[in-house]
């Protein structure tokens, strides 16, 4: 019975070594896929309030502002007009802003663009996919990405029109 007794033991123990093993080498290994500046930016697939399908792979080329906001969001009602102040300015030299919205109705974001006249794609992160893929904890979280697809500045703060206005500027010099 003794002998019994330690071999279920040694299984069990075995068996936690195991587990804890597994665990602590994929939380290692995931925090490798968590986007940082410098890496290339994941690319992504979705539907926008306009109906059409943007990729952001499309994309490359130019640069490009990816924002994870939500209208319950104070923060990023806020630098709303900022951004949509800079990507009236920067349009024409290709900048191109990505909302990514997370998960709201479409009725609720349309009325939000359009009490607040924003004129670059809203996009729909259905069930927050984008939102686990880059990492995002805090909202506002803005990702600028260069036009080779470089993740150039991950913003998750409220920004401002000179925080953006300097890191657009950066990704536009040749």
């Amino acid at each position: 019975m003794r002998n019994n007794r330690r071999w279920i033991q040694g299984v069990i123990l075995a068996a936690v070594l195991l587990i804890g093993g597994y665990t602590i080498g994929s939380s290692l290994f995931a925090e490798e896929n968590i986007p940082r500046e410098g890496s290339t930016a994941p690319d992504f697939s979705l539907q926008g309030l306009d109906g059409k399908t943007y990729r952001l792979s499309d994309l490359r080329g130019k640069p490009v502002m990816v924002n994870f906001w939500g209208t319950w969001c104070e923060p990023c009602a806020r630098e709303m007009p900022a951004i949509q102040r800079q990507y009236d300015k920067w349009k024409d030299q290709g900048l191109v802003v990505l909302g990514l919205n997370l998960d709201e109705s479409a009725v609720t974001v349309q009325s939000f663009v359009r009490q607040n006249e924003v004129t670059f794609p809203v996009l729909f992160d259905k069930e927050l996919r984008m939102r686990d893929r880059y990492a995002v904890r805090s909202y506002p979280t803005t990702f600028f990405v260069d036009p080779d697809g470089k993740i150039v500045k991950i913003a998750a703060i409220e920004m401002d029109e000179p925080f953006i206005d300097a890191t657009v500027r950066s990704m536009l010099k040749p």
